[in-house]
């Protein structure tokens, strides 16, 4: 193990690799600066662009960018009060209270600092627990991996708010998107319509813009607003990281619970924030400050949101099981690389799950110190008007979709789901049950398909399958008293399905 984890090590390291991470990171610095976008956005724009590339250069490219994204979207959290991302709301109860006091600069080098403590824990935890899960994902067959794929199903009602019934049905719709065209069992096309562009389904880069992107662009241009008045940094950068390393158990404790809602399928960045800042709340004697400018405030959320990324890429390294939204488009473009998470990664690709690791913690680290020294140019962005910015994106985009099957259709196809996207997000519908499920899919009818012909009727009596469907039970029954107890209150409305990245 030791000798794969240094040789993956020396491959990262290699210029061409190395570039590819940098590249992931300044470009999920942009994407975490940029208000409601996030992980799910940032993924889908790189999908078209990983197409035959080295699979490590992939790895570094995609990892480097969604482990910098909980990083930078401190940025228009504590300098504007937007949350940058959804794992980035509770960052805002503190951090922008810290702002007006002037104290932007001591909220921001506390946050990037507990950041990398939170991103190099998560790393640490993944690098611990694939020897231990090895042996175990190894004696997987296709009954239990259909399970798997059954769990992270289960887990869409988490991404629903206050509506179960809504996140069944979004995952529904996902499936019903991911059954369009040839069936992965067998020689059938379905649900084509006679429209060629159909037979193949769907492109996930096209679900993923249309879903996403697309419904924050317009919104954001609907504002009609600059991101945010003219901003000031103040004084403090070294009094933040002094605050951190006093802190240092309270920033332990919340990556410990990163990392294990971020293992947990289907949670990822919807919860993780408000977790942590809820358990700092309850475990602090002197809590009279919190909301007006406690540094504590800032330090809970911003741990766990960067912990979560190692414990998201557990299940879906390890187990074909999306983590959250962002993970889900990850998987995507590994399954675009020819890579099939789970079994046969752990024992055919091992070294790229070492790949993974290491670009995890480099980009954590090369993300911070980046934040750090590009923080005064950055604030001066926030006060562009985003009508400036939206010709770029909507331009990035159209050539995003365009070059996933190059044909006319791709835009068409765009267009309908960007309309549905944005009609899921003004009725409180989450996008992300329904990204899941689409990316699901083909997991669920293939690994059902197997299970039937290889062992009949008597795989639901394999051991592994009766233990993961009691998981299933669990998971339901504790999603659902988790959703009947008191959520944290504020004066800021967030949409229930915002990204979970």
């Amino acid at each position: 193990m030791l000798e794969i984890a240094l040789q993956s090590l020396r491959i990262i390291l290699e210029p061409s690799h190395f570039v590819m991470l940098i590249s992931g990171v300044l470009l999920g610095l942009v994407i975490g600066i940029l208000p409601g976008l996030g992980g799910i956005v940032g993924m889908t724009i790189l999908l078209p662009v990983i197409y035959g590339m080295d699979p490590h250069d992939a790895f570094a490219l995609l990892i480097g960018m969604v482990a910098v994204i909980p990083t930078s979207d401190t940025f228009p959290s504590v300098m504007m009060g937007i949350p940058g991302s959804s794992g980035s709301q509770a960052t805002i109860m503190d951090g922008y209270p810290l702002a007006k006091k002037g104290q932007a600069a001591r909220a921001l080098s506390a946050a990037f600092t507990a950041s990398l403590f939170g991103g190099l824990f998560g790393a640490a935890v993944l690098t611990a627990v694939i020897p231990i899960a090895r042996p175990i994902v190894l004696s997987f067959g296709s009954p239990e991996l259909f399970m798997l794929a059954l769990l992270g199903m289960s887990m869409v009602g988490v991404l629903s708010g206050n509506s179960p019934i809504k996140g069944m049905l979004a995952g529904g719709l996902g499936l019903m998107i991911g059954a369009l065209g040839a069936a992965p069992a067998l020689p059938v096309y379905r649900y084509y319509f006679g429209i060629d562009y159909l037979m193949d389904g769907i492109p996930l880069v096209i679900v993923g813009l249309g879903l996403f992107a697309f419904p924050e662009i317009i919104d954001l241009l609907i504002k009609g607003k600059p991101i945010s008045e003219a901003p000031t940094l103040g004084k403090g950068w070294l009094q933040g990281v002094k605050d951190a390393l006093s802190h240092k158990l309270i920033i332990l404790r919340c990556s410990v619970i990163g990392v294990i809602v971020g293992f947990l399928p289907g949670l990822g960045g919807t919860v993780v924030d408000w977790i942590s800042y809820g358990h700092i709340i309850q475990t602090t004697r002197d809590r009279e400050n919190f909301g007006k400018g406690d540094i504590r405030g800032v330090l809970a959320p911003e741990s766990s949101n960067n912990a979560k990324e190692g414990g998201g890429l557990i299940p879906t390294l390890l187990f074909g099981i999306p983590g959250s939204g962002s993970m889900a488009v990850f998987l995507g473009g590994l399954l675009i690389l020819g890579i099939q998470p789970g079994p046969s990664m752990v024992s055919e690709d091992i070294g790229l799950l070492y790949t993974a690791i290491w670009s995890l913690a480099l980009a954590n680290v090369f993300g911070a110190g980046l934040c750090i020294m590009l923080s005064k140019p950055i604030t001066r962005l926030t006060i562009i008007p985003f009508t400036y910015i939206a010709p770029f994106m909507i331009l990035i985009l159209t050539l995003a979709s365009y070059q996933a099957t190059r044909s006319w259709g791709d835009l068409i196809a765009l267009l309908i789901m960007g309309i549905l996207g944005w009609v899921m997000k003004q009725y409180g519908w989450p996008r992300p049950a329904a990204l899941i499920g689409y990316v699901l899919s083909d997991n669920l009818e293939t690994y059902l398909f197997i299970s039937v012909q290889r062992y009949g009727i008597a795989w639901i009596t394999r051991k592994g399958v009766i233990i993961l469907a009691l998981i299933i039970a669990i998971s339901m029954v504790l999603s659902t008293l988790w959703k009947t107890k008191k959520k944290p209150t504020t004066k800021l409305v967030y949409d229930s399905d915002k990204q979970a990245s």
